[in-house]
């Protein structure tokens, strides 16, 4: 049987995969990994008899439909199985995290698919302390899924409570404070475009960039529980960039459906992506002392441009598997305090544990206020080397690292390349195929290097 977890929690179709039923269960077998050592030994009694403190679990959402179903269900499995569940309600990904740290809950839980469509959903878990959980974590949670055990009664069972006002507040006063620690409005005449991709953050960014003193144009910050990264946000930033020129903004940031990444558009129009943003932030916090060992932390998708650029400036680069989790591990590892993803994942370590797509716009918009210098103008010192990638299906995606053939093949490639453009071969972690990229001083050569591996890849791996 697959395992039910991916790399950022449970994730399909609601209703299809994803049913209350599951998300009853995962509630009822989270409660029992993360709970304490006592209320395990009792049998999820004793421990709890109305006058102890009783262990507590956060729950929050993005706007899909389908969230409200699975966060019943999440807080009936999580509060029959004796925690009580405070249900925070539409709040981004970051936002469940910083409050599963500060208000040191046992756990938190977020319902959403992040920037997929909308009849998609999943569920994911934060530890105590806001990070999300190691493999060897959810492996726990799926070996008991459904299992019987003997569950509280009476005063053992936990309550649900909402509110989402008082954490709207404390997540947007963190974010706030993360870039005016004193209560300055730093953003003060900058106008900005805020696509929220009627998601989670359609109340949380735009107010928190305005008590930063921006100018805030808002755009796809009406959700009505369908229409979630529907034409909208990072995945489609059309809409921004007409914006961001037709009302004359200095800059523009969009975010996909739960918040946690965020890519930006600079005042032509021409979009910034996350690598692009992590070097201008690698750069701001190296000249304030702020970039430990002058280390940025990325993955191996990062474009070749941006480590060539920070090598110039005397940056260097850590990499790591595709994925926040993994740039995380990394970060905790080495004591980084930055790291991300080209998709827009950037994880700053001195406020956040994982990828905060707002907290990103207010860094980057306030780099731009303390530079003097335009996005356009921060950007350009990061370009982008031309890149193509071809997945190849049908293949044993397991013997691209072994097989000669292949092997031989990409060092060919990169000796051709030289220190101008690299090649990768990465396993799909679904599917049976590899996924081919090539990076080089020309689109033409990229294009060559990825096609002639494509044609090796599929012949000597076929199945």
């Amino acid at each position: 049987m697959p395992r039910l977890f991916g790399t950022d929690g449970v994730r399909g179709l609601a209703n299809g995969l994803l049913t209350a039923d599951l998300a009853l269960k995962m509630g009822d077998a989270a409660v029992r990994v993360f709970g304490d050592d006592e209320h395990d030994a009792q049998g999820g009694q004793g421990s709890h008899d109305g006058t102890k403190g009783r262990q507590r679990a956060l729950i929050g959402r993005d706007t899909r439909v389908s969230g409200d179903f699975l966060a019943s269900a999440l807080a009936a499995g999580m509060s029959a199985g004796g925690f009580d569940v405070i249900d925070v309600g539409i709040l981004p990904t970051p936002g469940v995290a910083f409050l599963t740290s500060v208000l040191n809950v046992e756990m938190g839980a977020v319902i959403s698919a992040s920037h997929n469509a909308m009849p998609d959903n999943g569920i994911k878990f934060f530890a105590r302390g806001g990070f999300k959980l190691p493999d060897a974590k959810e492996d726990e949670i799926e070996e008991i899924l459904g299992t019987e055990w003997k569950r509280p009664t009476g005063a053992g069972v936990g309550r649900v409570s909402h509110d989402n006002v008082t954490a709207s507040n404390l997540y947007i006063d963190h974010l706030v404070q993360s870039i005016a620690p004193s209560g300055e409005r730093p953003l003060k005449g900058l106008r900005i475009v805020v696509d929220c991709a009627n998601g989670a953050t359609s109340a949380v960014a735009p107010e928190a960039l305005r008590r930063a003193g921006a100018d805030v144009v808002v755009i796809n910050a009406s959700p009505d529980g369908y229409n979630i990264n529907d034409h909208a946000g990072s995945t489609h930033p059309e809409q921004l960039q007409a914006m961001v020129k037709a009302s004359d903004a200095v800059m523009g940031v969009a975010f996909d459906g739960d918040a946690d990444r965020c890519i930006a558009v600079d005042e032509d129009g021409t979009l910034v992506n996350g690598d692009q943003i992590m070097g201008i932030l690698a750069r701001a916090y190296q000249r304030e002392g702020k970039l430990k060992d002058n280390t940025l932390v990325i993955t191996v998708m990062s474009n070749l441009g941006l480590i060539l650029a920070l090598k110039k400036m005397g940056i260097q680069t850590v990499q790591t598997a595709v994925g926040d989790r993994y740039v995380l591990e990394k970060m905790l590892e080495g004591g980084y305090t930055l790291g991300g993803e080209q998709s827009g994942h950037v994880i700053n370590r001195q406020f956040a544990t994982t990828g905060d797509g707002t907290l990103t716009a207010l860094c980057l918009a306030n780099e731009v206020m303390k530079s003097g210098h335009s996005l356009k103008e921060l950007a350009a010192d990061f370009p982008q080397l031309p890149q193509q990638l071809v997945n190849v299906p049908n293949v044993d995606k397991m013997a691209a690292a072994t097989n000669e053939a292949v092997q031989a093949a990409v060092r060919a490639e990169e000796e051709l390349l030289g220190e101008t453009g690299r090649v990768l071969l990465r396993p799909s972690g679904t599917e049976p195929l590899v996924r081919v990229m090539a990076e080089a001083a020309t689109q033409e050569q990229a294009d060559a290097v990825c096609a002639r591996l494509a044609d090796v890849v599929a012949r000597e791996l076929a199945l």
